[in-house]
């Protein structure tokens, strides 16, 4: 892809699942976006987006085989707008216990953890209730009013150590959880915003304006 002269996204290809989907919304919103899974381009995006699929222990493994492990967490301590979606946003979190215990990226202290009971996955439409004082004004979700719906599937979710970055919780088979986390730059979510319909597509409207330093 030609540069355009616009700020450059990195969507970071693991092998782990959905980028297609993801280009598309941020084609839609006019981001300029590569799907990579090359380091250096990585590094000197300006924006990164880890989205995904599939098994933690697997996402590590392939994270670590394609050396990406320290680029994203380089991205992160850069300051880099950083958007991290479903498997993406587990594995910003210090473990996980899905199918045995795997160490994550570490960028959020917590674990993700299996649902305790019910119907697993969840796969569906389930709203996202404001989890911090001030709801979601300048954050990923600002636009998105709180208690709207959002498009999930998963069958586990994060368990931060500490609540101030959660930024939503949302409830299901009887759990209220995160399912989004805000902390500086960096924007993480257990939905999926491209497919979320307006209030998903917001959040890349949203990711857009931070890129460009117009963050409200």
């Amino acid at each position: 892809m030609q540069s355009t002269g616009k700020k450059r996204v990195a969507i970071v290809d693991y092998r782990m699942g959905n980028l297609f989907s993801v280009a598309r919304a941020c084609e839609n919103v006019g981001l300029d976006m590569v799907i990579t899974s090359d380091r250096e381009v990585i590094l000197k995006a300006d924006a990164v987006i880890l989205p995904g699929v599939g098994a933690f222990g697997d996402a590590m493994d392939n994270l670590k085989d394609l050396d990406l492990v320290e680029p994203l967490k380089d991205s992160v301590r850069a300051g880099k707008p950083f958007l991290g979606i479903c498997l993406g946003f587990q594995l910003l979190m210090t473990e996980s216990e899905e199918f045995g215990t795997h160490q994550g990226l570490d960028i959020f202290k917590g674990r993700v953890v299996k649902f305790p009971a019910g119907k697993v996955p969840q796969v569906g439409w389930n709203r996202v209730h404001s989890g911090r004082e001030g709801g979601f004004e300048g954050t990923l979700l600002n636009g998105v009013s709180p208690g709207e719906y959002m498009y999930f599937v998963h069958s586990y979710y994060v368990a931060p150590e500490s609540a101030e970055a959660t930024l939503s919780v949302t409830t299901y088979e009887g759990v209220e959880y995160c399912s989004s986390l805000a902390s500086g730059r960096v924007f993480a979510c257990q939905f999926h915003p491209e497919k979320s319909a307006g209030p998903g597509l917001q959040v890349y409207k949203n990711f857009r304006s931070l890129i460009e330093g117009k963050e409200k």
